[in-house]
């Protein structure tokens, strides 16, 4: 053989080697994929009902209508939801419950709206703790985790967030503490309901959609409610005076019914453990807080309407007359078997570490 012809033929059985080599990488990068996939086509297809509370007008509903959307997308198809806004599967108090007793599948919870019942929780509801809904939500979420595996465990706790600081809203202008005594409130939570009780006033209980008809009524004459729903609630046609400083925020959870979870596979487990973290925490309810914030702008420079801030003076009687609320607060989280300095402590490092105080 020539070596010309010798030279020819290894360079063919050279790329055919190289081509092998190449097929093989390949295949074997296939099943390495293949094995990293968080759900697979043999696992069966789960249904998700989530239930909301609010419109589809609301930041909270298309927002979670996208993260419904990554769960299809990263579970390979096989965990489906539907979203219902509107109370379409049960009341706003009962949404706990709804996810308990699998009603929903997942739920968005107002812990507020059941007085003494996740007294952990509350902490993140005095008055004055939070200045801003997004880096508020970061901290609020990595704190409450190790506690709400014993606070809620009846449901599987997916992630926790807040609005962007609300206020108070009413027919007539609040300035001190003693201005409330004798006046009819919605509050937007249980703590805040305690507040008013503290300060002389009578609270009315009504859920966020039902906040309009009460004003209109006369049933209620003052409303702490977030600055951008007033307007999505149609609550800015019953009101009229707006305390501008940064009253209080309002703690919510999305839960899992923990039949639904623990029926799925581990790789789909896996897909709502990724989907149950503070990064979506942050990006659920981040549309929300613009939302928000943006309607305290939209409000000062509506006609009709007076926003007004507070002296440094009246800002302090406010802050000194709440303090009972911490007291009473520590009192109901030891009663349920928490250390109160602990987890205020483990709360004030986490406002600090992402810079959500005032």
């Amino acid at each position: 053989m020539s070596g010309a012809k010798f030279a020819a033929i290894r360079c063919v059985l050279e790329g055919r080697l190289r081509r092998a080599v190449i097929y093989a990488l390949a295949a074997c990068a296939a099943l390495v994929a293949l094995a990293h996939t968080p759900a697979i086509a043999g696992d069966k297809t789960v249904e998700l009902k989530i239930s909301l509370w609010v419109p589809p007008a609301h930041p909270l509903t298309p927002a979670t209508r996208a993260w419904a959307d990554d769960i299809e997308k990263a579970s390979g198809g096989t965990i489906k939801a539907t979203v219902f806004p509107s109370e379409q599967l049960g009341k706003a108090f009962d949404h706990y419950d709804m996810a308990r007793d699998g009603i929903a599948d997942v739920t968005y919870v107002n812990p507020g709206y059941q007085p003494g019942r996740f007294p952990i929780i509350a902490a993140g509801q005095l008055p004055f703790t939070f200045g801003d809904g997004k880096k508020g939500t970061l901290a609020l979420d990595e704190w409450y985790r190790k506690y709400a595996p014993t606070e809620m465990k009846d449901t599987k706790f997916c992630f926790a967030f807040i609005h962007d600081p609300g206020a108070l809203h009413g027919k007539k202008k609040i300035v001190l503490p003693a201005d409330l005594a004798g006046t009819k409130v919605r509050p937007a939570q249980s703590t805040i309901a305690e507040m008013v009780r503290l300060l002389g006033g009578t609270n009315v209980q009504a859920s966020a959609p039902e906040s309009r008809d009460a004003l209109e009524r006369g049933v209620a004459d003052e409303i702490t409610f977030p600055w951008g729903s007033i307007f999505l609630f149609g609550i800015d046609k019953v009101v009229k005076y707006h305390m501008d400083v940064p009253l209080y925020t309002t703690v919510f959870t999305y839960n899992i019914n923990l039949d639904t979870y623990n029926s799925m596979s581990p790789a789909q487990k896996k897909v709502m453990d990724d989907h149950c973290t503070p990064e979506w925490a942050a990006k659920v309810a981040g549309p929300w807080a613009e939302f928000e914030a943006n309607g305290r702008v939209k409000m000062k420079a509506l006609a009709g309407h007076e926003v007004y801030p507070l002296t440094d003076d009246q800002l302090a009687q406010w802050k000194q007359a709440v303090q009972p609320l911490h007291a009473s607060w520590a009192t109901a989280a030891k009663k349920a078997g928490g250390d109160p300095e602990k987890i205020e402590a483990d709360l004030q490092a986490a406002i600090a570490k992402f810079g959500a105080g005032l």
